[in-house]
């Protein structure tokens, strides 16, 4: 401020300076280089008189802005991995300190819901709940399917997280699936708001799956990465930190698990739960016949459809490769279709680089074998396949300043 526009203000009181009435309001504190401005609560009122309800601070010259700003400092800034089948959060500095199952079970008595238990507890109620508790999974396909259930589980997570005061608010960002609509992804930032965010930011999935992975996104090279998460599987090519290309597909972990309830159903009678159709996914799943024609088994229990008694089987690998045909070789055409829009000299890179598989879905057998056998490229799985996306979000928290353009705040 031009000094001899401050020494043209009054002294009144303390030494303080007092500027002149300008217009509705008054600049009465001028500390740091900050101005705190009063309004008149009534127009003909003396200009130098500080109302009651004053947000200036004298000697600090604190505003609103500022006192946001000083709660922010106080607050750890997040970033969370808002997934179909579990929630990661990562917190600045500190990494990926939270990984658990998104689901929430609730207790529902005259038509309110009392949430009951989040993450690992209410995954061991999924299937097993009596009349008056409900067990959900409030996403599904990436993106929220029950807003106030996910708005309660997001909650809880940054409590677990962020065990400070009240007053601190984090800001967080947010991986949303590519193809998810505006509306969609306005619920996302809603709920994450309602939480107690000061602040959400969303970036797309690919993007961060890309930087967990430890992929150079920022050169201007060809790279292609294939999330496969529980309720999509997102497929991109990036270049210059940015998405060339990118095609979201509804298959995923949950569309397999389908997969393998329906094969028993139809093909032994049996009908199985979702907990039973996961456990023989992630012990002997596998995206190839194996070369035995049969490979490994594993027993299994459920209900006989026939007589309606529990009953025990075994389920082989080539049993499991049939049922997971269908979802596999979506996974391997959505592949096949973004390669046949990516630009030439970037599909020459991809020949180069190959392609990367990220997400839980990737930890499926012999899914990169059955992918290479499909394109003819290199197909290899990241390091920490199932924290890429967290990661990735996270080093997007960290370095804001360079990834500015891949995080959406305004949506």
């Amino acid at each position: 401020m031009p000094l001899r526009f401050v020494q043209a203000c009054q002294q009144q009181g303390h030494g303080r300076p007092v500027l002149p009435n300008c217009g509705r309001f008054t600049l009465i504190g001028l500390s740091s280089g900050l101005l705190s401005a009063q309004r008149h609560p009534y127009k003909n009122q003396n200009p130098h008189r500080q109302s009651r309800g004053s947000l200036a601070f004298w000697g600090y010259g604190i505003t609103m802005f500022g006192l946001e700003k000083l709660l922010g400092a106080f607050a750890a800034d997040m970033a969370i991995d808002l997934g179909t089948a579990n929630t990661l959060v990562y917190v600045k500095g500190r990494g990926v300190i939270l990984s658990e199952p998104s689901v929430v079970a609730y207790h529902v008595k005259d038509g309110v819901k009392k949430v009951l238990a989040v993450g690992e507890d209410a995954k061991l109620m999924l299937g097993r709940t009596p009349g008056s508790i409900e067990a959900i999974r409030p996403m599904r396909e990436g993106v929220i399917a029950d807003f106030d259930v996910a708005e309660e589980m997001i909650k809880h997570f940054i409590r677990k997280v962020h065990k400070r005061s009240t007053f601190s608010k984090p800001k967080i960002i947010v991986c949303v699936p590519h193809g998810a609509t505006p509306v969609e992804k306005r619920a996302i930032r809603q709920s994450v708001l309602s939480a107690g965010a000061r602040k959400a930011g969303l970036i797309a999935e690919p993007i961060a799956a890309a930087i967990g992975a430890g992929m150079p996104i920022t050169d201007p090279t060809g790279n292609m990465v294939v999330d496969i998460g529980g309720g999509t599987t997102e497929v991109a090519v990036l270049s210059l930190g940015d998405i060339v290309y990118a095609r979201s597909v509804r298959v995923g972990g949950d569309r397999m698990d389908e997969a393998i309830i329906s094969y028993l159903r139809r093909q032994q009678n049996l009908l199985v739960g979702e907990s039973t159709a996961e456990r023989i996914k992630t012990s002997i799943g596998t995206a190839r016949m194996p070369d035995d024609g049969r490979g490994s088994s594993m027993q299994i229990r459920g209900r006989d459809l026939l007589n309606g008694v529990p009953k025990e089987t075994e389920i082989s690998q080539a049993q499991v490769a049939e049922a997971l045909s269908e979802p596999v070789q979506a996974i391997c055409e959505a592949v096949m279709t973004a390669l046949e829009a990516t630009p030439p000299d970037l599909a020459a890179d991809i020949v180069d680089r190959g392609v990367m598989l990220t997400g839980g879905g990737a930890l499926l057998g012999d899914l990169d074998l059955a992918l290479r056998e499909q394109t003819g490229l290199a197909v290899s799985i990241a390091d920490e396949s199932l924290n890429c996306v967290a990661l990735g979000t996270g080093k997007a928290l960290e370095y804001e300043k360079q990834l500015r353009h891949a995080i959406d705040y305004d949506s």
